[in-house]
């Protein structure tokens, strides 16, 4: 994200998955000094926790257990992808979402993910975001079967799943030289408002070629991920207590209508009841 003093609606900070707020702390992993878990299909009243990647940049672990009688609950779009273990499921890919998607699970079903910047999955997942937008697949659906029954056993047994699933990123990473750097680049203009064009040239493309790289990257094109980007932002300011007035001011949108009907289209909610 640019440093510093930005013109125009303010930089996108890090997505919000609008249940971990109704999180609360325990004891995972049970050992002292482990890492606190982490966000997926959260259940409305689960255990969830998540904390910032050590081994990826810009990655984000989580980890949850559905609780008895959780109720299925939305969780919003992020342009992010995530690798996601689960106790009952195996290893899935939760693609980049345009629209709110509804999370399920049985109680007592345990996940630990990586949630992946927007961009980076697809390096790591080795196919483009497009074929997994508004998907949730298993990985042996994208990876051969035996290494995806081999990486499932693993993570069966760790004492720490959540460095397992940072070691198997890593090293898709480094096979791949990295994130493309122009996933980075993107998400940084278009967060502080710059437009599709204007993004385009800066970055020496047409906006045809833009659009066609952002849909390999995001799943999605660059105007479609800068609603999503300023969508988290404006529930980001909501959260933190500032008027509705005021945050579609400073988040770029025409007026506190034309917030709500973004809001609507992106999560099938009205602002209000996201923050309440």
């Amino acid at each position: 994200m640019p440093d510093g003093k930005q013109k125009g609606p303010e930089a996108v900070p890090p997505p919000i998955h609008l249940f971990s707020f109704l999180a609360f702390p325990f004891p995972f992993p049970p050992s002292g000094g482990e890492r606190a878990p982490a966000r997926a299909w959260w259940q409305s009243g689960s255990v969830y926790r998540e904390t910032g990647s050590e081994a990826v940049a810009g990655a984000v672990l989580w980890w949850s257990t559905v609780p008895p009688e959780a109720e299925p609950s939305r969780i919003l779009p992020d342009g992010c992808l995530d690798l996601i273990w689960s106790s009952h499921q195996g290893l899935l890919v939760a693609g980049p979402d345009t629209t709110a998607q509804v999370g399920e699970g049985t109680a007592g079903e345990r996940y630990v993910a990586l949630r992946f910047p927007p961009g980076t999955g697809p390096a790591v997942l080795g196919v483009p975001a497009y074929e997994l937008r508004d998907q949730r697949v298993p990985l042996g659906a994208l990876w051969p079967g035996p290494h995806v029954r081999e990486l499932d056993e693993r993570l069966a047994y760790a004492d720490r799943p959540d460095r397992v699933l940072e070691a198997i990123a890593s090293e898709r990473l480094r096979e791949r030289g990295g994130p493309d750097p122009i996933a980075r680049a993107v998400v940084a203009r278009l967060a502080r408002g710059a437009d599709v064009a204007g993004t385009a040239a800066e970055l020496g493309f047409d906006p045809r070629q833009l659009h066609r790289r952002s849909r390999t990257l995001f799943g999605y094109g660059p105007k479609t991920l800068a609603r999503i980007l300023r969508m988290q932002r404006a529930l980001a300011l909501l959260r933190a207590g500032v008027p509705a007035a005021e945050v579609a001011a400073r988040t770029g949108y025409a007026d506190q209508p034309h917030l709500s009907r973004e809001f609507r289209g992106l999560t099938g909610l009205p602002p209000r009841e996201l923050v309440t």
